[in-house]
């Protein structure tokens, strides 16, 4: 069976199966109410619950939902993502060049801080080594960090001192560049990269590779990482995007009922795909036997050794109890699936047979 050594990494020592299919979340995991309540009181100028407090109260949440992702048994964690608010404010509020002047109106009745560009970007505080320390000191298993990317930084901000998009995106990623080399300096080993915005712009997909080249420059190849891109039509940016410097692509395809899956079979998926199997738009736990169907479909991509196992996308706007039930059922889905492909009972096609060793 061929092996992944950057992939492999990550697999526990007492793995039950002689196949593993690695297991992660993609990001954002619900917060606990206590949490958004302590930040109500926080900001609560009349309330005694000072910075230490509120401090606390966030390193709590990280560690309670680290356990979660454990105890639901994945490969990978994250901390759900409890310091941060939206995927694009949490890094403008840390990068110098950007300001807020309130919240606009995107949908509906929601609103997002959307922030400006007034200024050359630049690199100042560090924006996510003590939140990777901290994590990784409270797990027991590998800790991913996920990032949100600089072409979506760049294309979900209002521009006012670039010329171009394309070249505020180049100067963010020159800025996650660096974010990442100290990441890895404090022994982060899988990265991955949000660009959620390239699906909606998909003429750009040269744009957000010349970053990806930026952002993986001088990073050693046994840090993993990975690109993930939801929603759109992803015959757009495919097969363009195997071209990118990254070891996986995480893409949503559960909520689509995988009507996409034909698009990476066309030509030859020649990097690890990490495939969504429970849709994060669906407020039910999805049984483990409509899971493993799901994971059985990313074999016809895909060998078992360049498949990785997640949610769709990031699953914080589901009821708390519902998102570890699909974090559960997910792992138990791929265990069985893992003991099926040691058995032989699960025919993998000859497409997916060759793996990029073999070129």
């Amino acid at each position: 069976m061929t092996t992944n050594a950057n992939r492999d990494q990550f697999r526990p020592e007492d793995h039950p199966n002689d196949h593993f299919l690695l297991t992660t979340v993609v990001g954002s995991y619900p917060k606990p109410k206590w949490l958004n309540r302590a930040k109500e009181l926080y900001e609560d100028p009349d309330h005694e619950f000072d910075a230490d407090d509120w401090a606390e109260a966030k390193d709590d949440a990280c560690r309670l939902i680290t356990d979660e992702h454990e105890r639901a048994g994945l490969d990978v964690v994250v901390d759900g993502e409890m310091r941060r608010n939206e995927m694009v404010e949490f890094f403008a509020h840390r990068i110098e060049g950007y300001e807020f002047n309130g919240p606009v109106k995107v949908w509906g009745h929601n609103y997002f801080d959307k922030p400006s560009v007034v200024d050359d970007v630049a690199y100042d505080e560090s924006w996510l080594v003590d939140e990777y320390e901290f994590t990784a000191d409270a797990a027991e298993r590998p800790v991913k960090v996920p990032i949100t990317g600089p072409y979506t930084l760049a294309n979900w901000s209002f521009n006012e001192a670039y010329e171009d998009d394309e070249a505020l995106a180049y100067d963010l990623a020159d800025l996650v560049n660096e974010e990442i080399e100290k990441l890895v300096d404090a022994g982060a080993r899988y990265i991955q990269i949000d660009e959620p915005a390239l699906a909606t712009t998909p003429d750009d997909h040269a744009i957000v590779g010349e970053c990806l080249e930026r952002i993986a420059d001088n990073i050693d190849e046994d840090v993993r990482i990975g690109l993930h891109v939801c929603y759109g039509d992803y015959s757009r940016i495919y097969p363009e995007i195997l071209d990118y410097p990254v070891d996986e692509f995480d893409l949503e395809l559960a909520n689509g009922d995988y009507e996409q899956l034909d698009v990476f079979t066309a030509d030859e998926f020649t990097k690890d795909l990490a495939l969504g199997v429970v849709d994060a738009h669906v407020a039910e736990v999805e049984p483990v036997e409509e899971i493993k169907e799901n994971v059985r479909k990313g074999l016809e991509v895909v060998p078992p050794e360049r498949l990785v196992i997640s949610p769709d996308c990031g699953v914080k706007l589901l009821p708390r109890e519902v998102a570890f039930g699909k974090m559960e059922n997910m792992v138990q889905a791929v265990r069985e699936v893992e003991a099926e492909l040691d058995a032989g009972e699960i025919e993998v096609p000859a497409t997916s047979q060759r793996s990029p060793a073999d070129d």
